[in-house]
């Protein structure tokens, strides 16, 4: 990861949604990355499972309000 100060910011399904979720950041102008959670299969090339998404420190509240912005009633 090469974010600066990462944090977590969200938890998603799995890949495709971590893929979705850091388009939508870096579409913004947010730097993301994403890791398999430990819930997920570790070592398991293109395995399922949670995706925990990270940006950097400064940007974890325009990442929220971004997020909070684009949910469905939200």
């Amino acid at each position: 990861m090469s974010l600066t100060d990462p944090v977590p910011l969200l938890t998603v399904r799995d890949e495709g949604e971590a893929e979705i979720v850091c388009g939508l950041l870096r579409g913004s102008g947010i730097e993301c990355d994403w890791t398999v959670t430990t819930q997920g299969l570790v070592g398991v090339a293109g395995a399922g499972g949670p995706r925990e998404i990270f940006v950097g420190q400064g940007d974890l509240e325009a990442a929220q309000e971004l997020l909070a912005a684009e949910r469905p009633n939200g």
